[in-house]
């Protein structure tokens, strides 16, 4: 069995003049090497194969559908618009891969793949035949089909089969996870919407001069209807009972109300009646 060495480092005990501490060593291992996994590998060499042959298909129909689109184009225009022909049918591929594990959204992208590479087949084939060799048209054409018919079957290797009961529950899964993200924008929407619903109540009340009923006018729940002192900048716990006996409050609940509003909002109702009874 094969084995490679590592390295690590742990922390062993050590003591100088009677003082131990724990200070770190390093300590070579020998581990065994597990063994090659030759369809790994092999599955690695085909996907480069076929990376390597798509990359070689872009670059031949962008050539051959750029030059047959320089007739009537400039050619930066032309060679640009040609690697749209295989980058879509690739583009969609993708998105096909991508739908594995729920079947039923990946159709559009299975339809449309195939016909972006007709497309793309068609335009190679008419510059050949333009250019007046139709063998060499049928050829390049060729070579997009071989193309995306290697990379269906690696993807379609690839991916794992999916029983029609497990890719129904899959997209159940998916689709409560896109009402609860979907339901993250629209909490988003709704709390700024009452925000600035309640910014305009303020903003209408500043402007019509309405003020809260704690600080200003009468005082319904102290007995007396004496109107509450105004507010003119903050109190301390004494001062505000001296201002509202000063001011007709004597009820010791309607004071307490009237200190927690303007000055203390913990105040202790033994504070404020000791404060009153001296006041």
């Amino acid at each position: 069995m094969k084995t490679r060495h590592i390295t690590r480092q742990r922390l062993v005990p050590h003591t100088l003049d009677g003082k131990t501490r724990m200070v770190p060593d390093d300590e070579t291992i020998e581990i065994p090497l597990p063994p090659r996994d030759w369809d790994q590998i092999a599955l690695n060499l085909v996907t480069i194969i076929v990376g390597v042959l798509v990359a070689a298909c872009v670059i031949w129909s962008t050539v051959s559908v750029g030059d047959l689109l320089s007739r009537v184009v400039v050619a930066p225009a032309a060679y640009g618009a040609a690697a749209v022909f295989d980058l879509a049918w690739i583009a969609l591929m993708l998105i096909e891969w991508l739908a594995r594990h729920t079947p039923s959204r990946g159709g559009k992208a299975r339809i449309g793949g195939w016909f972006a590479l007709a497309v793309a087949m068609g335009a190679v084939g008419t510059h050949g035949w333009l250019a007046g060799d139709a063998a060499t048209g049928i050829v390049g054409a060729v070579v997009s089909g071989l193309a995306k018919g290697t990379w269906t079957i690696l993807l379609d290797f690839q991916a794992v089969p999916l029983d029609k009961r497990t890719a129904a529950w899959l997209e159940q899964e998916l689709a409560e996870a896109g009402a609860e993200l979907s339901r993250v924008p629209v909490r988003r929407k709704v709390n700024r919407a009452r925000a600035l619903v309640e910014a305009e109540h303020r903003a209408l009340e500043a402007r019509s001069g309405s003020a809260d009923p704690d600080r200003s006018g009468s005082n319904p729940e102290s007995g007396s209807g004496s109107p509450l002192p105004t507010l003119t900048g903050p109190m301390t716990v004494k001062d505000a009972v001296r201002t509202a006996k000063d001011s007709g409050i004597t009820d010791p609940d309607a004071v307490l109300r009237y200190v927690h509003t303007v000055a203390d909002a913990n105040a202790k109702p033994d504070t404020v009646a000791r404060y009153l009874r001296s006041a």
